[in-house]
């Protein structure tokens, strides 16, 4: 195999392959390298730790086909130091060689008879509609990372109004949003993908060039792709029931606290300097013209801030996790938040205050 390909294009293929590669815990070494594969003027890069696929598609110069495996990072960072222009790769047996200019690189390859078969992903496939990469960056972050638990590191893609509905939680937070311009997947069955896959599709997804950036998703019974450009993201799908979470949302709140994002973030970092652990909560006092925010520490001292706003309701003490809580507001697309309360012991919903495809419920903490 050999191909010339300019090197700010060749460390974008290897880099996005790369993200699906396995670590040190692979159960194979060659699962640590990227497949290169060149047929014509065609590269496609392959990476994969068997629950996570990424294949890249890049026009090159082909000057002879054939496949090499590559360890992933190591060529990524040799093409990346090489100087701006052609660079030029060729596949042996045993060796790969990467050269531009004056420079020339000999690694090592894996055996591509051992680099696991990929079949092709599930037939069909659906546009989905803007606001993708927005909505996986808003409920992205409520997914679980225990392994323990691996329903929970998924995001559920569900059906709701005949539109799409992404969920994920934590079970101590739960993120909800709507998408409502994309038509339902699937009327009939759920889709759980692991949040891992989404992060890495949501980083092909700038939110400015989301809607240039269409996303086709095909989804079978156990595996599912997205397809956005040249990069195909294909991910198994996990296995069993995602737990009820509409039974989780309140029908109606009795207080209602409206307040100006920024302001209300500001503050919240201000006051989350004295938290070392994760069990300091932050204290919110809700009252007529606004909330007195408060972190008290034994070790370090203590923190109180006044943040203005409109509350209505009657006056309550609840304390969150101030991490969690930061990140439900940093996920509101408007300028004003509204924190939906009803007692200190039960669930509170952040929410934008113009729009409602977007809820954010979150567990209190208690406290003396």
């Amino acid at each position: 195999m050999k191909f010339r390909s300019e090197r700010d294009a060749l460390v974008d293929v290897l880099a996005t392959a790369s993200r699906a590669v396995g670590g040190r815990g692979v159960s194979s070494v060659v699962l640590s390298g990227v497949l290169l594969t060149c047929e014509g003027n065609g590269l496609r890069a392959t990476g994969t730790d068997l629950d996570l696929t990424i294949r890249v598609d890049q026009e090159v110069i082909g000057l002879e086909s054939g496949s090499c495996v590559v360890p992933a990072r190591l060529a990524t960072d040799v093409v990346r130091s090489l100087e701006p222009g052609a660079v030029t790769v060729e596949a042996g047996e045993e060796r790969v060689e990467i050269s531009a200019a004056r420079s020339r690189f000999e690694l090592r390859a894996f055996p591509v008879v051992e680099f696991p078969t990929l079949g092709e992903p599930p037939e069909g496939g659906q546009a989905l509609g803007p606001g993708l990469a927005e909505g996986l960056r808003q409920v992205i972050r409520a997914a679980s990372n225990d392994d323990a638990r691996p329903l929970l590191t998924g995001v559920l893609i569900t059906a709701e109004g005949g539109s799409v509905r992404l969920v994920a939680t934590d079970s101590y937070r739960l993120a909800l949003r709507d998408l409502r311009e994309t038509k339902a997947i699937s009327e009939e069955a759920d889709i759980l993908v692991p949040a891992r896959a989404l992060a890495e599709l949501q980083r092909l997804l700038p939110t400015a060039a989301d809607a240039a950036s269409p996303v086709v998703v095909s989804a079978g019974a156990h595996e599912v792709s997205f397809t956005v450009g040249s990069v195909e993201v294909r991910s198994r799908l996990l296995d069993g029931s995602y737990p009820d979470y509409r039974q989780l949302i309140p029908e109606s709140y009795p207080n209602r606290l409206h307040l100006g994002k920024e302001s209300l973030l500001a503050a919240l970092r201000r006051v989350r300097l004295l938290v070392r652990d994760n069990t300091t909560p932050v204290r919110l006092a809700m009252r007529s013209g606004g909330v007195d925010l408060s972190v008290m520490s034994q070790e370090l001292g203590e923190a109180n801030e006044t943040v203005d706003g409109d509350f209505s309701g009657e006056d309550l003490l609840i304390a969150f996790n101030p991490s969690y809580l930061i990140d439900g507001v940093e996920a509101v697309l408007d300028d004003e938040v509204i924190i939906e309360t009803a007692d200190p012991s039960r669930p509170a919903t952040v929410r934008a205050a113009e729009r409602d495809d977007y809820r954010y419920l979150l567990m209190p903490v208690r406290v003396s």
